[in-house]
Formats: structure tokens, C-alpha cells, sequence
């Protein structure tokens, strides 16, 4: 599990004990430069606070079996938000992160910021009364945005693709600090994506891992060493200017031409299925003006077995692998974790996407990633912020 720098050692005792569930003394002294009556005395102070209980005993080696500890899940609680351009995601979360409430909001094109900072702030305020919990007892709310944004700052700059205006410069962690009254910390959605997905498959011990987020555009973050690799800029949607065609089309006019975003986009899905119903292509579509053809319909009738639409998303998830392939080869993830809309609209993208992945991966198949869309799928970058909140907590 990820901790905060330089924590504090009660913090990384309580970080390794929820990591691995249930641990001895035993178990804590192999990885801990500790004396044991150190460790014993640690352990009864955080019990005693009611960070830990006993949760059993251990197997004997020959003496008395072990006590057993974990952490208390009900010691403090945790609030996780999703702002993105399709929905917005709150949840609430103990401290195994198990899932007290949740609830999701539709960004159409009244979903101003201050509209969602509003909804957000009844929405926790009646998950609290809810469970009987107090403000008090709230460690914070951990936010994963659509970027580009400035984490240390709290504000999200200017993202693209808002159905509602004035989406731009928003101090997001004031605002909700000011109605909550409890720190709010921001990150980049795929950024805590992959923290919550990490912290879900913490039993496979993933070390390098990609996440790709395919929606109204292409994100994506990625783990080194459990560690989330950060550059110069927080610009999460910089992997869809990847260049997969030269002096290929825009999105839109506007990005870079022939960018991967071209092709695999909710905006360019919707733009190729307009053009083909124009030009007299059968569909269960023909007769809507193509004006009105948006995902949401697009994913209605390609369930329905719609054959030009089914065409359509297959394209895009070949372009989709054709991009993966090309940051597979540059990062060497163990783990390849698919997100978003595009991914889970239909199994034929995510299998088309992994066919076309491997087959351009090099050395593969002695070089093989697990892919997986993952143990949290839509839950991914709400309950990853959770988790955010939780490791950057210093424990006191």
C-alpha cells in the first residue's frame, strides 16, 4: 500500500496492517526495525484508540497462538467524488472502504459547478444522517477530476468537453471545504482510478500498472513501483494527442491531427455514426436525424445487435488498441486496466481492444500483462479518491 512521505511509524504500522488484512507481531517485527516491546507497546496504544482491534488468533509455532490485528473499519469514514463530463459519483467509505452509500448525478447542461458543489454537499450531509455519523468523524473527501488541474492547489484549470458552461478555474476543494467542513483533496480520475483499483487487487501485489480511461476522451495513468508516476504537468488527457496517423483528422478542430482522440472518443464515435446514416447506411438509427444520434442511443442499439453501429465500436476499439499497444511497449505494465464508457458499453471493445493490444505488443507472448477492466469498474476513480484521502492521512 502507498503511504504518505515520511509518515509518521504508527501510520505505516496502521498502513501495513490494512494492507495485508490481518497481521501478528510477529508479522509487523519482519518488517519493522523495531525491539518487540516496542512494537508491543505501539500496538496497545493504537488499540486502545481504537485504530486496531484483535481480530483472532493466529496459527501457533509451537508456542501460544498469536494475536491477530486489523484495522478498525469504523474508526473514522471517508467521502470519495467523481467529477466527470458524463456523471459525477459521490460515495461514502469506511476505513476498509467498504461501501456505506453512493450516489450519481448526470452532468447535462445544468450541471454548473456550483449546481454539483451543492448537490455534493446535501448528498454527504444525507449519507452522514443517514448512517448517524458526525462531521467530526470524517477524515475528508478525496476528489478524482477530469484535468487538467492543479492538485496542490485544488482548482481544476481548464477541461475540455463539459456539457454545462463555466466549467473553468474552479477552486473545487474551497468550495466543497466551505459547505463541508472537512478537507477536500483533489486529483487527476485516472490518478485515483488506479489508486483504488491498486488498493482492490493490493492481494496480487502489483508493482507497474497502466490505466486507461476511453470516454469523452482518452486518459490515463500509470504505476511504477506502487508508486503513481507524476510528470512536470498534471495533464491526464495528453495520451489521446498521441499521433496514430499522420496528417490524419482532428477531433473537432482541434488537438493534434491524426491524435489517437480522432478515433477513439465518444465525440468521434458520435461524428462517424452521424456521417454514415447521412450517406443512406442501414440501421435501427435511420429516420432520427442524425443530429439527435448521441452514446446513449449509440449503446442502446448496439446491445439491440444494430450491425453499423456494432462496425463502429469495433473500429474504435482496434484504434483504442493500436494506442494501448504503443504505451504498453514504452511503460512494461504488469497489469493493463481498461476504464470508461467506450470499454464497458458492449464485450466486443474490450475483446477487440485486447486482440489488437497483444498482437502489436513486442515479445509477446513471453511479455504478457494481465488485462482486466478491473475489481471496481464504474466505482474506479470515486473510491480510489477515498483511498487518496486515507493514505495521505498522518494517522493522528
Amino acid at each position: 500500500m502507498m503511504v504518505h512521505p515520511n509518515p509518521p511509524l504508527k501510520k505505516q504500522v496502521y498502513a501495513h496492517i490494512s494492507y495485508l488484512g490481518t497481521a501478528s507481531k510477529a508479522d509487523l517485527l519482519q518488517d519493522f526495525p523495531i525491539t518487540s516491546s516496542s512494537m508491543t507497546r505501539l500496538l496497545e496504544e493504537m488499540t486502545s484508540q481504537g485504530l486496531i482491534l484483535v481480530s483472532g488468533l493466529g496459527d501457533s509455532t509451537g508456542g501460544r497462538k498469536p494475536l491477530l490485528f486489523q484495522t478498525n473499519p469504523t474508526y473514522r469514514y471517508v467521502f470519495g467524488l467523481e467529477i466527470s463530463r458524463i456523471y459525477s459519483t459521490l460515495g461514502l467509505y469506511d476505513m476498509h472502504l467498504n461501501t456505506l452509500s453512493l450516489t450519481r448525478w448526470s452532468m447535462d447542461e445544468q450541471m454548473t459547478p456550483e449546481r454539483l458543489v451543492s448537490l455534493v454537499a446535501q448528498g454527504a450531509q444525507q449519507f452522514l444522517d443517514q448512517h448517524g455519523i458526525s462531521t467530526e468523524a470524517v477524515l475528508g473527501i478525496g476528489i478524482g477530476a477530469v484535468g487538467p488541474l492543479n492538485q496542490k492547489t485544488g482548482i481544476i484549470l481548464e477541461p475540455e468537453w463539459f456539457p454545462a458552461p463555466l466549467w473553468k478555474n474552479i477552486p473545487i476543494c474551497s468550495m466543497l471545504e466551505s459547505l463541508l467542513h472537512i478537507p477536500a483533496k483533489l486529483d487527476n480520475g485516472a490518478n485515483t482510478a488506479l489508486i483504488g483499483e491498486h488498493w482492490a487487487l493490493r492481494d496480487n501485489h502489483i508493482q507497474h500498472a497502466l490505466y486507461v480511461h476511453a470516454g469523452v476522451s482518452i486518459r490515463s495513468a500509470a504505476m511504477s513501483g506502487g508508486q503513481v508516476l507524476r510528470g512536470a504537468a498534471d495533464t491526464e488527457g495528453a495520451v489521446g494527442q498521441m499521433i496514430i496517423q499522420a496528417n490524419g483528422p482532428r477531433l473537432r478542430e482541434s488537438g493534434n491531427y491524426g491524435a489517437l482522440e480522432a478515433f477513439v472518443s465518444v465525440p468521434a464515435l458520435e461524428d462517424r455514426v452521424r456521417t454514415q446514416l447521412k450517406i443512406g447506411r442501414e440501421s435501427l438509427l435511420s429516420g432520427m436525424p442524425p443530429e439527435q444520434v448521441n452514446f446513449t442511443t449509440l449503446v442502446d442499439v448496439l446491445n439491440q445487435g444494430d450491425a453499423l453501429v456494432k462496425e463502429q465500436f469495433t473500429e474504435t476499439a482496434a484504434y483504442l488498441g493500436i494506442g494501448l499497444s504503443n504505451l504498453i511497449n514504452a511503460l512494461h505494465p504488469e497489469y493493463v486496466i481498461l476504464g470508461g464508457p467506450l470499454v464497458t458499453a458492449h464485450p466486443v471493445v474490450f475483446d477487440t481492444v485486447l486482440e489488437i493490444a497483444k498482437k502489436n505488443t513486442y515479445h509477446y507472448p513471453e511479455y504478457n500483462p494481465v488485462f482486466t477492466q478491473g475489481a471496481l469498474t464504474d466505482e474506479a476513480v470515486a473510491t480510489g479518491a477515498a483511498v487518496m484521502v486515507i493514505q495521505q492521512w498522518t494517522g493522528e
